[in-house]
Formats: structure tokens, C-alpha cells, sequence
């Protein structure tokens, strides 16, 4: 009963922090998406250069979004560490989205709104499933605690087995 008990603990947290992820995320894809056409359409930027500059000010939001809301419980390596790696990560996951926009707008010649934000979409969906594993892998580290917790259970099971070498013995009460 409680590996179950610590199975829904584990699954209701990491359904917990997907929505606050996505909460945040949403936001950023706002400032972001958004952003980036009325620098692209509005101001007249180039393609590139608007999501770029775009995805800087999306990404600083969703840092600090994320640091002090979504992976508040985890551990903190320290800021600048996070900060650094933050953007790093941020930085391969736009890949996917200059990649799609450039191939639409160089090599297919589509400089239209609506192949630019499908282009967009497309990369910015590729960039974000990146993102969500990679935080949690290098920038947002697990707590030590659930992390000691977690070690502390696998070995109270380990403890509970008996060594393969020793021979069971019944159970006087349950053999007749």
C-alpha cells in the first residue's frame, strides 16, 4: 500500500508542476509568439533577428517564472549557475525554431504572416519539449530531501528482501 501511496505523491507532484510549467509557458509562448510578429511585421525586422530578440525577453520571463514558482521546492545551485545554463538550454531549444522559419522563408520564399507563424509554431513545439526535459535535468535539480527520502525507501525495500541464498522458511501460522 505504500508504494502506491508514494506512486500518487510522485505522479499528483510531477502533474502539479506540468501545469505550473505550462502556466508559465503559456505566457512566455505570448511574449514570445507575440513578440516576435510585431517585431517581425510591426518594427520590420528580419525573421530571424525578431525571434531571437523576442525569445530573450520570453526566456527572462520564464526563468524567473519558473525559479521562484514552478521549481521553487527544488534545489538551488545558485542563480548565476541557473541563470547561465537557463539560457544555454533556451538557446538549442530556439534552434528549432530558426530552423523551420529560415527554411520557410529562404528556402521555400514564403514571407507571408501565416507561413511565418506556422514556422514558428512548429519550432517553437520542437524547442519547448526540449526545454521541459532539460530544465529538469540541469537547471531546476531535484530537492536533496526527496532525493534522501528517495534513497531512505530504496533501502527499507532492499532490507525487506531476504538474500537469495537464504531458504524461506514458512510461516507457522499459515501452513497447516
Amino acid at each position: 500500500m505504500q508504494f502506491l501511496r508514494r506512486a500518487y505523491e510522485r505522479f499528483a507532484a510531477l502533474i502539479h508542476e506540468l501545469i505550473k510549467f505550462g502556466l508559465v509557458g503559456a505566457i512566455a509562448f505570448v511574449i514570445d509568439f507575440g513578440g516576435t510578429n510585431v517585431l517581425r511585421f510591426g518594427v520590420g525586422m528580419g525573421p530571424l533577428f525578431s525571434k531571437v530578440l523576442a525569445t530573450i525577453v520570453a526566456a527572462t520571463f520564464a526563468y524567473a517564472g519558473n525559479r521562484f514558482w514552478t521549481y521553487r521546492h527544488r534545489q538551488q545551485s545558485g542563480l548565476a549557475r541557473e541563470y547561465v545554463l537557463f539560457f544555454l538550454l533556451n538557446a538549442i531549444g530556439l534552434l528549432p525554431s530558426l530552423l523551420t522559419i529560415g527554411f520557410v522563408t529562404y528556402s521555400l520564399g514564403l514571407h507571408d504572416t501565416l507561413s511565418y507563424n506556422i514556422a514558428q509554431a512548429i519550432g517553437l513545439g520542437l524547442g519547448t519539449l526540449f526545454r521541459l526535459w532539460s530544465y529538469k535535468k540541469w537547471v531546476f535539480l531535484a530537492a536533496t530531501k526527496l532525493a534522501e527520502e528517495s534513497a531512505e525507501g530504496a533501502v527499507e525495500r532492499v532490507g525487506a528482501r531476504p538474500h537469495p541464498d537464504v531458504k524461506a522458511q514458512a510461516d507457522p501460522l499459515t501452513t497447516s
